[in-house]
């Protein structure tokens, strides 16, 4: 079968897939091409908690003096704080490295790694008590001061009324982090995020047994942000996997956090014809069990994810605090490092229907599920390996010690097309991702 051409100006789905679609399944699911152009679309109506209440719609209302193209990191954060929180569409055009400077750089005057290292050894420092106390003449304080020149380079504060397009198929980020702070309606499509590289992680001696090195920088976050499209994006470590970051007190010396992030109280969330790739810690929804989080989070947190390719990822895809997620019609492929999909954790109420799992030998089906807390959830007509499995049965059976229940307690609404699970597969493989939309 000739593989399709996925790059139709589409509402929701893409014309370019459905000859896909009808050979696999013998229906389409594509929607007609939308007139508008691709940096003027909305979200179609129904299309998941984004869609809820008023909709999202980005920066299509946006006056020509507010329409901006832009091809360097420094053009990029300029328009984006032009005309305060006037409805404004940026077009990404080519790769755009925000990585700038380098590690050295970003380092503050007497800051220097080996001695950090020697300071903070285990073998001296302990590991009972972390490094919060340290002042800011001793190496941590000085971490802390380099890291946060660091921090102002790589973070792009995006307003509220905004669409972050790329134009084309080779427009992304290289080391951007995205905040979506605090603001609502934001859409940002078509564009390829190589994670972030934190150039200084802090050290936690009492963080698991052995310890852990801890950074900053997700590639995207949703922060107490409201109506909010993320669709047909490729995120990605890219040149930089963790298999090739060194080891240092017998722990890897991790440098990503996570790909996309939807904390503290965000809501009416969309993640559509995305793929998410060859990362460890992938999407966090919640990110503390704790009782002012939870006053924050609880009520809130409502996302959708569907038609995204899940590939090679370690967990949280994603993990889920308190959030009312509804996942369908998603990819899972799992390598040999394979950890989880799904995290039940506190008060988390997710729906996982109709999604398509493909695991290798050795790689139990019983792992697809997670359970962090007592949280039911729903999961029902899901394939792994091309046959129907009751994810919630197999996993109790394999993982008696954590038995999961079945009910999440609410039934999705706010879904456009749902296709069969046997046919997500061909479609997101061929259809998800950046560069599809043109």
């Amino acid at each position: 079968m000739r593989t399709p051409k996925c790059h139709g100006r589409v509402i929701g789905t893409l014309v370019g897939c459905t000859a896909l679609v009808l050979a696999v399944t013998g229906t389409a699911s594509a929607q007609p091409a939308h007139r508008a152009g691709l940096d003027r679309q909305t979200l179609p109506a129904n299309d998941g908690w984004a869609a809820y209440g008023t909709g999202t719609t980005g920066g299509a209302g946006a006056d020509a003096a507010h329409v901006y193209t832009v091809t360097t990191w420094e053009q990029f954060k300029a328009a984006l704080a032009d005309g305060g929180s006037a409805p404004k569409i940026v077009r990404v055009e080519g790769t755009i490295d925000a990585d700038g400077p380098s590690c050295d750089t970003f380092a503050v005057p007497g800051y220097d790694f080996a001695t950090y290292l020697k300071t903070y050894d285990p073998a001296v420092w302990g590991r009972t008590r972390n490094l919060d106390g340290e002042p800011a003449d001793s190496p941590e304080g000085l971490r802390r001061a380099s890291a946060a020149h660091q921090d102002a380079y790589v973070r792009a504060a995006v307003p509220a009324h905004t669409t972050i397009v790329g134009i084309g198929k080779d427009a992304g980020f290289k080391g951007a982090s995205l905040q979506i702070t605090g603001v609502d309606n934001v859409i940002v499509r078509n564009l390829a995020f190589e994670s972030p590289l934190d150039c200084f992680p802090q050290w936690d001696p009492t963080d698991t047994a052995d310890g852990n090195w801890n950074s900053e920088y997700d590639s995207a976050v949703v922060h107490g942000s409201t109506h909010v499209w993320m669709d047909h994006n490729t995120f990605t470590d890219g040149d930089h996997p963790d298999s090739t970051l060194p080891h240092y007190y017998g722990r890897i010396f991790e440098q990503h956090d996570g790909e996309l992030d939807i904390v503290k109280g965000a809501d009416y969330v969309t993640a559509s014809w995305n793929v998410f790739e060859n990362h460890d810690k992938t999407i966090l929804i919640g990110n503390s069990d704790g009782a002012a989080t939870a006053a924050v989070d609880r009520g809130h947190l409502k996302v959708t994810f569907h038609h995204n390719l899940f590939s090679d990822l370690v967990e949280r895809a994603p993990r889920v605090r308190f959030g009312q997620v509804d996942s369908y019609d998603n990819h899972f492929v799992a390598d040999d490092d394979y950890g989880y999909s799904y995290g039940v954790g506190m008060e988390s109420a997710i729906v996982a229907e109709h999604n398509a799992f493909t695991l290798p030998d050795g790689v139990r089906t019983g792992s697809i599920l997670k359970k962090w807390k007592e949280s039911p959830l729903t999961a029902d007509d899901n394939y792994v390996n091309g046959e129907q499995v009751d994810l919630i049965a197999v996993h109790n059976a394999e993982v008696p010690g954590e038995t999961l229940r079945s009910g999440a307690g609410w039934t999705p609404v706010l879904r456009t097309r749902v296709d069969p699970a046997r046919a997500v597969p061909g479609l997101v493989d061929h259809c998800a991702g950046a560069g599809r939309l043109r």
